[in-house]
């Protein structure tokens, strides 16, 4: 340690020395000013303390007083929950919040909510603002006013009371202009409560099996269209006019086919203008896709397959069309050997997609293979062929002709398995049979449409369940929509001449077809797999689109 550094730590020592006691008194006067002058310290510090915290009390009651309470927490165990802030009570100012998770009220008597479980939270429905006592007093005819016909539940349904009358309207709505789930508040709750409640590893399964659906569904061609099962009354459809499915180009000639793909979304339409046209159907723009124009072949007629890989065009020659959707490539088959017609324009596709059945000269079907487009085997009547129709999933063939009967051929043996004739019918001209095969309908030269139940046809009854007589020229075309509660009629020679008719009263709908708008010459028609669209085609070249409102679904 150098000098400097020793003299001035002894200066220090020396001066502090003489602050703190100026003259060396004897040991005891010592130890008795000591004590004192710790005490005189020891009260000088208390009243320095003392005086800070009345600076601290002092500046939080006022900051209190402006701001609210910023330091004291809430009090509990007071009466009324009240605690003192500055000269005012905090339950005059504030209120405490008991609901837990429910929503924040600003309003005090709001939050005084009862003690309820989630469940039962969840079942209280949220209050009208205001109600009208005019409701439940009015009656309301349902029957009379044909815009409110489809609120009845019942057929013979007249007359509700105002409040059922705005439910049923609420519900109409709900119905036609249907909400997104994840938009509902009390779906909101539930996903928000199941996710409370869920551990990670339960999420965690949920999205893989989430994940495994999707890669199922991803995996699959199947139509992925949800089919309505409600009932649709009698009496009125309810309908409306869209843009024409093919407005975007219009056939120069007369639609002879018209048809919707599997996927609800694809329309083809052909006619005499040689023309096979796809159009994507939105009912607002109906995009056109794709057209093919056949140089040798007046389409008579087109189908897809069942399967939806390939469309069939033929026309009144001896040779058909094959194009393939996916490869979209266009074959040309035929003459088929060993057969001299000059016309395979009258064709059925099987539901299994694995045959067409061409109408033949004298009695005779072609029946010939889709994949390789070979003649596999014919069937013989004992008149003309006129009409075809498959039913049983491709397992049996009902066919009718010139004398007024109708065929049944098991495919898997080739033969007949049952022959009756027709009521009424001289001249058979058209046949379909309902989805589930459990009905068929018989078309004449004369416009008698007779509807059987194919199992009592089988059985030996002659009688149809019901006879249509609405039209009064040959019936042309025929065709059940998915669930076999539609069966729509029409006739080439007469205009506006397509009927619809409700299964099972098996009664025609009155307000069909509109009134204020001609469907000129109808020539052929088709439902979507949905039953959400109908689509006409007429003479004039135009495919008229029309959005069945009782199905949600194209």
């Amino acid at each position: 340690m150098s000098l400097i550094s020793q003299n001035a730590r002894t200066k220090a020592k020396k001066t502090q020395r003489e602050e703190d006691i100026k003259e060396p008194p004897n040991h005891e006067e010592v130890e008795d000013g000591k004590d004192s002058d710790d005490e005189a310290l020891k009260a000088k510090k208390r009243k320095r303390e003392q005086s800070e915290m009345q600076q601290v009390r002092e500046m939080k009651k006022l900051e209190s007083f402006l701001f609210g309470s910023l330091y004291s927490p809430v009090e509990f165990g007071k009466e009324d929950n009240e605690v003192e802030i500055g000269d005012k009570k905090s339950s005059d100012l504030f209120f405490t919040d008991r609901s837990a998770n429910n929503v924040l009220s600003v309003y005090k008597e709001d939050a005084d909510i009862s003690e309820e479980s989630d469940d039962d939270r969840a079942a209280v429905q949220r209050k009208p603002v205001w109600v009208d006592d005019e409701e439940e007093k009015a009656t309301i005819n349902i029957a009379n006013v044909n815009r409110l016909r489809k609120l009845r539940k019942e057929e013979d349904e007249d007359l509700i009371s105002g409040s059922e009358y705005v439910s049923r309207l609420r519900a109409q709505h709900v119905k036609l202009n249907p909400g997104t789930d994840w938009a509902q508040i009390d779906s909101r709750s539930k996903i928000d409560r199941s996710s409370d409640d869920e551990s990670d590893e339960e999420n965690e399964a949920a999205l893989n099996q989430g994940n495994k659906d999707m890669d199922d569904i991803l995996r699959t061609n199947e139509d992925l269209v949800v089919k309505s099962s409600s009932k649709l009354l009698p009496g009125h459809v309810e309908y409306s006019k869209l843009v024409d499915a093919n407005i975007q180009d219009p056939s120069n000639g007369p639609i002879n086919s018209v048809q919707f793909h599997r996927n609800a979304q694809l329309l083809l339409a052909t006619g005499l203008d040689r023309k096979l046209r796809f159009f994507q159907i939105d009912g607002k723009r109906n995009t056109k896709i794709q057209s093919i124009f056949l140089e040798d072949c007046p389409i008579r007629k087109a189908s897809f397959l069942p399967d939806g890989s390939q469309v069939i065009l033929s026309g009144r020659r001896k040779f058909f069309y094959s194009f393939d959707l996916v490869k979209a490539k266009v074959d040309k088959v035929g003459p088929l050997v060993g057969r001299e017609e000059k016309s395979l324009e009258n064709f059925e596709v099987s539901p299994d997609s694995k045959l067409v059945a061409f109408v033949g000269n004298e009695g005779y079907i072609l029946l010939v293979s889709t994949k390789t487009k070979q003649l596999v085997s014919t069937l013989k009547m004992n008149g003309t062929v006129r009409s075809l129709a498959f039913a049983e999933d491709g397992q049996q063939l009902l066919s009718g002709g010139g004398d007024g009967q109708v065929y049944h051929w098991d495919l898997r043996t080739m033969t007949c398995m049952h022959k009756g004739v027709d009521e009424g019918c001289i001249n058979s001209t058209a046949l379909s049979t309902s989805p589930g095969g459990k009905l068929f309908a018989a078309g004449s030269d004369s416009g008698i449409v007779n509807i059987y139940n194919r199992e009592e046809f089988l059985g030996g009854k002659r009688k149809p369940i019901k006879t249509i007589e609405n039209l009064t020229t040959k019936v042309d075309f025929m065709k059940f929509n998915h669930d076999s509660q539609i069966l729509a009629i029409c006739s080439g020679m007469k205009k506006s001449s397509l009927k619809l008719i409700h299964i099972p009263s098996y009664t025609v709908f009155s307000n069909w077809p509109p009134p204020n708008a001609s469907l000129s010459y109808p020539r052929c028609h088709d439902f979507s797999p949905g039953g959400g669209f109908m689509a006409v085609g007429n003479s004039a070249g135009k495919v008229l689109l029309y959005k069945l409102h009782h199905y949600q679904h194209a």
